[in-house]
This record gives structure tokens, sequence and C-alpha cells, in this order.
């Protein structure tokens, strides 16, 4: 008999891979944009995947809007999950709950002190507390904190350097030596199948076998594009001017911001199945599709 999953969000760029990659469960799909939670169905529920949220994306939405959404919502539907019988909630959060960087600071792991900065990652770790204290011998919770997620269809940030590197031959990203955790959405998918298939309960880093600096990432999308690319070293003192005008792109191309994921793994008997390579070429791939279509 197949696990019953019940996932919020189940349309966004997570939820939508997550159903395409895990066809072993009876999935329940929920829009809380148009269903209230007191409307639910929880009857034979094993596990609720909660995906949906405002993400820091969003232009212009407002601290309590953020915190309505990802702190009050999450928790009204994990209390009614629990009330309602259900053993097992999934929340997934993020890598801001830990800050912004980790330029003068060691890598963060699951212990780490978290110091969210803005309102996405501060409503994030205010519902991950929230939703913790609902836990009991019958109600197992997991916190999935995930860096930067890429993968076919992809948007935002990731989606703009495939083209930037698509489009010029020459690019001021070379001798970068920054490190940056990301997460394929593949291996992200086969973490959470795994937590769900073990009931697993605690806090979970999301994320590839190891970091990459953003010169290595500019290289192996440039080979996945097929093209050859010339990468030049721009001197520091232009690029303390360019974060002057431009300071949450610079940090984001030169910053670093890495996650230790090594005792989740171990815990969970886990080894992300992709390799960096294969999730760039496969997103590669499906931007050049992309591209001819449109």
């Amino acid at each position: 008999m197949k696990n019953k999953i019940l996932i919020t969000g189940s349309s966004g760029f997570v939820g939508t891979n997550f159903i395409k990659m895990s066809p072993g469960y009876e999935i329940c799909e929920i829009d809380l944009l148009i269903q209230k939670v007191d409307e639910i169905n929880f009857s034979g529920v094993d596990s609720v995947l909660h995906l949906a949220a405002l993400v820091h994306k969003m232009k212009g939405a407002s601290q309590e809007q953020y915190f309505k959404v990802n702190r009050d919502l999450a928790f009204e539907m994990a209390k009614r999950a629990k009330d309602r019988g259900v053993k097992h909630f999934i929340l997934m959060s993020t890598a801001k709950v830990f800050g912004e960087s980790t330029n003068h600071t060691e890598p963060w792991n699951e212990n780490s002190k978290c110091n969210p900065i803005d309102a996405y990652g501060k409503s994030k770790f205010a519902a991950e507390k929230l939703i913790r204290g609902l836990e009991d011998d019958d109600f197992a919770v997991a916190i999935v904190r995930s860096p930067l997620i890429y993968g076919a269809g992809v948007r935002a940030n990731m989606f703009n350097l495939i083209k930037l590197v698509d489009k010029f031959p020459l690019l001021p990203l070379g001798g970068l030596n920054n490190k940056r955790s990301m997460v394929y959405i593949g291996n992200l998918v086969a973490l959470l199948n795994l937590i769900i298939n073990k009931h697993a309960s605690g806090v979970f880093i999301a994320g590839n076998s190891f970091p990459i600096s953003t010169t290595e990432l500019v290289q192996q999308i440039s080979r996945s594009l097929a093209k050859r690319r010339i990468l030049i070293r721009v001197p520091n003192f232009l690029l303390k001017i360019a974060r002057i005008f431009k300071p949450a792109i610079v940090d984001r191309l030169i910053g670093s911001l890495v996650l230790d994921n090594i005792k989740t793994n171990k815990v969970l008997d886990f080894i992300p199945p992709y390799s960096i390579e294969q999730g760039i070429n496969e997103m590669v791939d499906w931007y050049q599709k992309t591209k001819i279509k449109a």
C-alpha cells in the first residue's frame, strides 16, 4: 500500500519536481490560496510535506506578509495535521535562517547558531521553532534547510546566469575563490524521499556533495553549452565600487555561503545520487530547448 503524502505548494519548482520524480506515493495536492486549512481532509495521510511559502524573491512583500504566510500558515497547517492524527510533518526551510554569508565564518551545519537577516529568513526560522514545539512521540517533525536549488525549470538568478554565459564570450568572472553550496533538484527530492520513508525527525541540510565557486560554475555552464568563454579577473577595487551600487548582486557572485551537510548524510545514510555536473548539464539542456521554442 502506497504512503499517502499531502503536499502544499505543489505547483512550485520543488513541488512539481517532487511529484514528477516520486511515483511511489499516493499524493494529495493542496493549494492554500484557495483552500482553508480547517477544510483539508487529512484522513489516511502519512506525511505532510509543507512547501508553500512566500519566498525571498517576492518584490514588495511586507514583513507582515512574510510572517503571515511562512510562520502563521505553516504553524496552522502543522497543528491541524497533528490534531487530525498525522504522524509526520516536513517543513521546507532555507539556509537563510543562518544568515547571509559564510565569508568570515566556518561552514554552517545543523547545530550552527541561526541569525536570519531578512524577513524571509526570520519568518522561516520562527516557523521552525513553533512547529518543532509541536513534536512529541506521536508527531515527528523534520526541518529541511536548503541552499540555492537548481535544475530544469529554474528561474531567477540561475536562469539569468545561464543567459549571460550563453550570450557573452568575455565575462568578468575569472579567478573567484568563493565557495557556495547549492543543491540539484534531483538530490533534494532524493533527500526528501528518504526523510519520508524513514519517518525521520530533526534538522537536515540539503546540498550537493561539495560547494563550488562562481568561476567553476560558469566554466561548467560553458562546457554544457559547448561554448568557449574567456573569464577575466576583475581588480578588487572595481569589485568594491560595484558593491556600493549593486551589493546584493555582487555578494551573490563573489561571496561565500557554505553548508556542512555531513551529519545529515550520515544520520540518514544518504549519498546525493547526482553530481554537480549532471545537474548543470540537465539544467542547461532544458534551457536550450526552452530557447529554441521561444
